[in-house]
């Protein structure tokens, strides 16, 4: 069987992670999870990596869980989906912790605690204009899991999020971008090749300040203005220390490109 996650670092440092189960609609469970976290930490691992495109592999991105697993663990399902969600929600997290980017490029559904919340839990969307959106888990009894509840509300407005969340329709291309679920919408041909444009914009940026940035947005979520101030400017006080900082402040003297070089 092919790996139900790959993961190819190509010359631009562009980490290319791809859900690779298309015969389930790159369906979640906890073997596959497990692979998408691993991946993730190869890619927090290499010091090659600039940002990462996340897309699926097949007809859809990700359409959530793999249904037929969660059907046939009968009365064990309760166990089975409380380790699967421990794992989700430990892949989610690590997505958003990670000190580079995070691209997802969309196209079919995404769907489910997987496919959604993997979208909300990117730093940039790019969808194809054919891509659907939906969070489908009161409509089979369960409730929004991989962070939705939190990320969602933060993108959309708690009234958005409550009508999406508990009358779960589905949302188009251009509704989701209306709504700001989504970064930008392209023609489903052009999908992967915007996604990478959008990674590509990071391989010549200061990348200490990408992350310290990065983790300042997604640890601002919850907290209050007094409480990120300090982080701010802890974080901005470490970054002038380094080479990259030195190097932007001599490049817009000498009005020239600067050249980064991580350090």
């Amino acid at each position: 069987m092919s790996d139900p996650v790959r993961l190819e670092v190509d010359g631009d440092g562009v980490a290319r992670l791809l859900l690779n189960s298309p015969e389930t609609s790159n369906g979640m469970d906890v073997p596959f999870l497990q692979a998408l976290h691993a991946a993730i930490l190869r890619v927090h691992g290499d010091p090659r990596v600039r940002a990462v495109v996340l897309s699926g592999a097949g007809k859809n991105f990700c359409a959530g869980g793999n249904v037929k697993v969660f059907a046939s663990k009968g009365d064990q399902l309760p166990d089975y989906l409380r380790e699967a969600t421990a794992w989700l929600q430990i892949a989610v997290a690590s997505l958003t912790q990670l000190n580079v980017p995070v691209v997802s490029a969309v196209h079919g559904f995404a769907a489910g605690g997987g496919g959604f919340g993997l979208v909300c839990a990117s730093d940039f969307v790019i969808a194809a204009d054919t891509a659907k959106f939906m969070s489908g888990a009161v409509r089979v009894g369960m409730a929004p899991d991989a962070g939705v509840s939190v990320t969602l509300t933060q993108l959309v407005g708690l009234r958005r999020a409550m009508h999406i969340l508990l009358t779960n329709p589905v949302l188009d291309a251009a509704e989701a971008l209306d709504i700001g679920l989504l970064t930008k919408v392209v023609p489903a041909v052009d999908l992967e090749t915007e996604a990478l444009t959008c990674a590509r914009q990071f391989t010549d940026t200061a990348p200490k300040a990408i992350g310290a940035t990065k983790r300042l947005l997604w640890g601002g979520i919850g907290a209050t203005l007094a409480d990120r101030l300090p982080e701010e400017a802890r974080t901005v006080s470490e970054l002038s220390g380094t080479a990259d900082s030195r190097e932007g402040l001599a490049a817009v003297i000498e009005r020239r490109a600067p050249k980064f070089r991580g350090e």
